[in-house]
């Protein structure tokens, strides 16, 4: 890291909290746990990230020295298209106490533009009778989620839509599935979703950037010109005994398109024209915001048009009002 007379000495960059640094499997991420909650709800959202602006707004947190001013605050606009349930999914217990799916309700109403993204069934279930016998089952059923897709063709110039999965709250399996019920083949918007002032999770793929160094990677110390070594590199990587190399060496490798979690993003509006928040030369690298919409507090990982899921806070922090804050004006300078 450096240690020569006259220059500065630093901890290292790069946290080690995140290992391994590999590349995700996938352009979205999978949310395999979703909070308990005990009102019949939808847990979860996805929309594409439109970019950033900034917001002018009444500070109304308690435990704040601007609370009552007028603060301005950087914001992310995340572009929310209207998704379509496609089934319902049961989950059980096998027989080694793992999660496994009973059954699979489809429904019969699915658009042309998902055999793009999946392999569309030949033969049609009878969507009613297959209700009838998932009811059967209510008494060895721990989970309901549903099975949503996206409709990207006119939110930012795609056509593949994305399909995953979005949990259910309730007070019990019952209840949840009489919701699940509801919403099987209908559409559903950012308001059947999320609310102003609720607080978030967000998890998205960052910004891939390759394969990289230890310098660009880790921030490891640039050595002298004329070093017998190397410049751009760890010089020791450990003892001779014992003879292996410690995963808290920097090394050379994959740097960016990794998982991200980003706990409690505050959510300050939600509106269903995005004309009103756009710049009037459109988010630079996407365009303009065309339906749904959200804003939220603060940045989020990811490129502009990469998909980002969230879910409803699992431990939200207990200081940020469940109210959103009075905005007095959204920023639309390109």
């Amino acid at each position: 890291m450096g240690h020569q007379k006259g220059k500065a000495v630093r901890p290292r960059r790069g946290s080690l909290q995140f290992a391994p640094r590999v590349r995700a499997k996938r352009i979205y991420p999978k949310i395999k746990n979703w909070p308990q909650v005990s009102e019949t709800r939808l847990l979860g959202f996805a929309g594409y990230k439109a970019g950033m602006s900034h917001v002018i707004f009444t500070d109304n947190r308690a435990h704040t020295p601007t609370k009552g001013e007028s603060i301005s605050v950087p914001v992310t606009i995340i572009d929310v298209p209207k998704m379509k349930v496609a089934a319902v999914k049961l989950y059980g217990r096998n027989k080694r106490r793992q999660k496994s799916v009973l059954s699979e309700i489809w429904t019969d109403k699915l658009e042309k533009d998902l055999k793009r993204k999946i392999s569309m069934p030949k033969k049609k279930k009878d969507t009613e009778s297959e209700l009838r016998k998932a009811e059967e089952l209510i008494a060895d059923v721990v989970d309901v989620r549903i099975l949503v897709y996206t409709f990207p063709r006119g939110a930012n110039h795609k056509k593949k839509p994305e399909i995953f999965e979005m949990g259910v709250g309730g007070a019990d399996v019952k209840s949840k599935f009489e919701y699940a019920k509801t919403l099987l083949g209908t559409e559903i918007g950012v308001a059947d979703m999320i609310k102003p002032g609720e607080q978030v999770d967000v998890i998205s793929v960052t910004k891939g950037k390759g394969f990289q160094g230890t310098v660009k990677r880790f921030g490891v110390k640039l050595e002298r010109k004329r070093t017998d070594r190397k410049t751009r590199g760890v010089q020791s990587i450990g003892p001779d005994v014992p003879r292996k190399v410690s995963w808290k060496v920097p090394m050379p490798g994959q740097m960016g398109f990794h998982n991200r979690y980003d706990y409690n993003k505050w959510v300050i509006q939600v509106g269903t024209d995005g004309k009103e928040i756009t710049p009037k030369a459109g988010f630079q690298n996407y365009g303009v915001v065309k339906g749904d919409y959200m804003i939220v507090c603060g940045s989020l990982p990811g490129p502009s048009k990469r998909l980002i899921r969230g879910r409803l806070s699992v431990r939200p922090r207990k200081r940020v009002p469940t109210e959103a804050p009075k905005i007095q004006r959204i920023s639309r300078v390109d």
